[in-house]
């Protein structure tokens, strides 16, 4: 079918989100509004088959929806298949080429006991039986009538050899390779739902692989510490976001832990559970939180549930009044609590990296995120960072080399920006995050969102494309446990 469809008519196809979509043909726009998306479809796919009817024959559609283009062929009777871009075979793959593959090794050289000498045949003689010209008799011919008159002797039996093929023990009938899950996005997730079944796009498929990552689980707990010594570095919304999206994916239990020094903002962007304990409280309570007759569920009376994105928060010290700060035994106290009650710890981070609570956090961290926005200072706080934990050698230089940085685009230009001024903020935070490329395992861009500007983070107040980012940087975080 593919063969036969050709590029006339230019057929363009959009499918969007909110329910409507636009069939262009030879740029002729007929645009569709549905209740849904499988309308829309719906409604394209008829423009599309009459098209194809008038034509009698297959025609070729090019797609756009969210999730990136893709081309397919539509047939008259409305069957749905996908296509290839045609693309001209290069004049060096035309030529006739050499062939390189790997020369079949030699057979191996049997050695066999010699044969008995033949007896040699008398000198064929002109007789009356045999006149001359008449076809003599061979050699071969006559040891074949000896055979056939003498019985064969008997088979000497070989030596049986040991089996070479597989036991049973390495032997299963069962399919180890995954069944590739038909698309569920764009057009082709509603084509695959109206019958059609489409395999999914690159960017479904790399989605799918950023879930499986930040699905597992680890043996023993894992520790994330966001740093950077800049204050507005967007420190705090990247904890909430990684909590997230490793509790929502993996379903272990995960603690987002306020690591300031005296007071954090931790708990201003997320929600209050029915108490107002801190990380004090916890450290208070801590003999009895590691006895062993300890519950599991007592650890609800220190931390802060956040009852839709499934992950709890152990909030600093909010007492105006008080000016403890907290120590490295006391991040000791309270990481072996956590590490007896949870299985993800994401931590907060105050901007001195000289504070004792700051080191004592990075001795217990598996995996460091160095959070910026896309602006001059905090780009260069984050560098300072890094630095600082390099020259320090050993586990601190090691965090920093496989540290994980996430640049957000600007949030506070971006209220008054438009047109140009965007752009430049974009390739603003490009500038940043290919400088930091280099000298860390990964570097993530955050799309600019409001949903992160201010008060509580939820996700699911995010954008699209911003859940998207997001999880792509837990993929990244993950991929270092």
């Amino acid at each position: 079918m593919e063969t036969q469809a050709l590029d006339f008519p230019r057929i363009n196809a959009v499918l969007r989100t909110n329910g409507t979509g636009e069939v262009t043909i030879n740029g002729t726009s007929h645009a569709i509004e549905a209740a849904d998306e499988a309308a829309v479809l719906t409604d394209a796919l008829r423009i599309i088959t009459e098209t194809a009817a008038q034509l009698g024959r297959p025609v070729r559609v090019s797609t756009t929806d969210p999730d990136g283009r893709g081309l397919i062929i539509v047939s008259p009777e409305g069957v749905v298949s996908e296509a290839t871009p045609n693309k001209p075979t290069p004049k060096r793959e035309q030529d006739t080429l050499p062939i390189t593959g790997t020369p079949s090794p030699e057979p191996a050289k049997v050695t066999a006991a010699p044969a008995p000498a033949a007896p040699v045949a008398p000198p064929v003689e002109e007789t009356a039986a045999h006149p001359a010209g008449a076809a003599p008799v061979t050699f071969g011919a006559a040891v074949s009538d000896a055979a056939a008159q003498e019985p064969a002797p008997a088979a000497t039996p070989a030596a049986a050899e040991p089996a070479t093929g597989p036991s049973l023990k390495d032997t299963s009938f069962l399919i180890s390779t995954p069944v590739l899950q038909p698309a569920t996005r764009g057009w082709r997730g509603a084509l695959s739902r109206l019958g059609f079944r489409m395999d999914p796009s690159p960017e479904e498929l790399a989605e799918r692989e950023d879930i499986r990552t930040v699905s597992q689980h680890w043996p023993g707990p894992r520790t994330v510490a966001v740093v950077n010594r800049k204050g507005g570095a967007n420190k705090t919304p990247t904890v909430v976001m990684l909590s997230a999206i490793l509790a929502r994916y993996s379903g272990a239990a995960t603690v987002a832990w306020d690591n300031n020094e005296s007071q954090g903002t931790l708990g201003w962007r997320t929600e209050q559970g029915g108490h107002n304990n801190s990380v004090l409280d916890l450290i208070d309570s801590s003999q009895a939180l590691l006895s062993p007759s300890a519950q599991a569920a007592e650890i609800a009376r220190f931390v802060h549930h956040q009852t839709a994105d499934k992950f709890d928060v152990l909030r600093s010290d909010e007492n105006d009044e008080g000016d403890h700060e907290v120590t490295a035994e006391e991040v000791d106290i309270a990481h072996q609590v956590l590490t007896r009650y949870y299985r993800l710890i994401v931590m907060d981070s105050g901007n001195t990296a000289r504070a004792a609570n700051w080191r004592r956090m990075i001795h217990h961290t598996n995996q460091l995120v160095v959070p910026v926005t896309a602006i001059e200072n905090r780009a260069e706080a984050a560098r300072l960072t890094l630095q600082t934990l390099e020259s320090r050698g050993g586990h601190d230089a090691e965090l920093a080399r496989n540290a994980v940085v996430i640049v957000s685009e600007s949030t506070d230009a971006k209220r008054s920006m438009s047109g140009d001024a965007l752009k430049r903020a974009r390739d603003e935070a490009r500038r940043i995050a290919d400088g930091f490329a280099p000298h860390v395992r990964a570097v993530v861009r955050i799309p600019y969102d409001p949903a992160l500007v201010n008060g509580p983070i939820r996700y699911e107040a995010l954008q699209e494309a911003t859940q998207r980012a997001w999880l792509a940087a837990g993929a990244a975080v993950a991929g270092g446990f």
